[in-house]
C-alpha cells in the first residue's frame, strides 16, 4: 500500500566556498539563502582564509580553518578530494562577496536543468564589478548557452562534468585562465555551458584584485594557457543560442 507520508527525497547540491576572515564578507548571508532552498538538500563545506575565527552564523558550514595565504583553487581542491561527490547532483562554487537574491537556488538550478548547462553561472548585476562585460545581465532573457562561464564569483558542475573539470588544474592555481580551457573540455565531451540571466547575482562588496598580485596571478594565467588548447576571448564572448520562458 502506498504511504503518502513518505516525501521523496531531494537531489543533493554541494557549496564549497573559500571565504576571507580577516576582511568583510558576505559568507553568512549567502550560506543563509542557500540553506533556505526548498527544492534541494544543501550540503555547504567552507573553508576560512586568515587568522580571525570564523563568523558564529558561518561557524557551522566551516570545514577547514587556513591562517596563511593559500590560493583558492589549490584549496578547494583540498576540500572536495575528501568528499564522494558522486553523492551529488550539483557542485556550487562560491566566493564570498555576492549578495544573493531570496530563492537564489531553486530559481537558479531550475534554469540551469532545464537549459541542460553541466557548466554554468549566473550573470552579474548591472551594478556589480565586472571583469568580463560579456557577463553582465541581458534583460529580458531567461538564459543564454555560451562559450564562457567565469571562474567566479559563483558557478556550477553538473555531475556529468565532474570527470572532465575536477579535480581543478593548479597550473593556474588562482584558477585565472581556466574560463577559456573550460569550453574546449565541454565541447569535447559534448556538454553545455551557459549563463543565467533571470537569476543574477551583485558582486560589488570589494574591487577585483584587491587581496592578491595581478602580476603573479597574470603570469600564471599566460604560461598556463600556453600549454593547454583554449579559446581567444573572440571566441569565448559568443552566445550560442539565447532563451526565453
Amino acid at each position: 500500500m502506498k504511504n503518502d507520508l513518505i516525501k521523496p527525497l531531494s537531489p543533493r547540491v554541494l557549496v564549497a566556498g573559500v571565504y576571507l576572515s580577516d576582511k568583510k564578507n558576505l559568507a553568512p548571508h549567502i550560506s543563509r539563502t542557500l540553506a533556505d532552498s526548498k527544492d534541494w538538500a544543501v550540503e555547504q563545506r567552507w573553508i576560512s582564509l586568515g587568522e580571525s575565527p570564523p563568523d558564529p552564523d558561518i561557524a557551522p558550514y566551516t570545514a577547514r580553518v587556513v591562517d596563511k595565504p593559500s590560493p583558492k583553487f589549490f584549496l578547494l581542491n583540498q576540500l572536495l578530494k575528501q568528499i564522494d561527490l558522486r553523492d551529488f547532483e550539483y557542485l556550487i562554487v562560491s566566493d564570498d562577496d555576492i549578495q544573493l537574491p531570496e530563492g537564489f537556488l531553486d530559481r537558479y538550478l531550475a534554469l540551469v536543468l532545464r537549459h541542460d548547462f553541466a557548466l554554468a553561472q549566473p550573470a552579474r548585476t548591472h551594478d556589480s564589478y565586472i571583469d568580463h562585460r560579456f557577463v553582465e545581465q541581458l534583460d529580458g532573457i531567461d538564459a543564454r548557452r555560451t562559450r564562457f562561464v567565469e571562474i567566479g564569483p559563483l558557478f556550477s558542475l553538473h555531475r556529468a562534468a565532474y570527470d572532465y573539470f575536477l579535480p581543478f588544474d593548479e597550473a593556474s592555481p588562482m584558477g585565472w585562465g581556466n574560463d577559456f580551457v573550460w569550453p574546449v573540455l565541454a565541447e569535447k565531451h559534448n556538454l553545455k555551458m551557459g549563463i543565467v540571466d533571470a537569476a543574477p547575482v551583485a558582486h560589488n562588496l570589494r574591487k577585483p584584485v584587491a587581496y592578491y598580485n595581478y602580476g603573479t596571478n597574470a603570469d600564471a594565467m599566460r604560461n598556463y594557457l600556453a600549454a593547454r588548447p583554449h579559446l581567444s576571448r573572440k571566441d569565448a564572448f559568443f552566445i550560442l543560442e539565447s532563451y526565453v520562458c
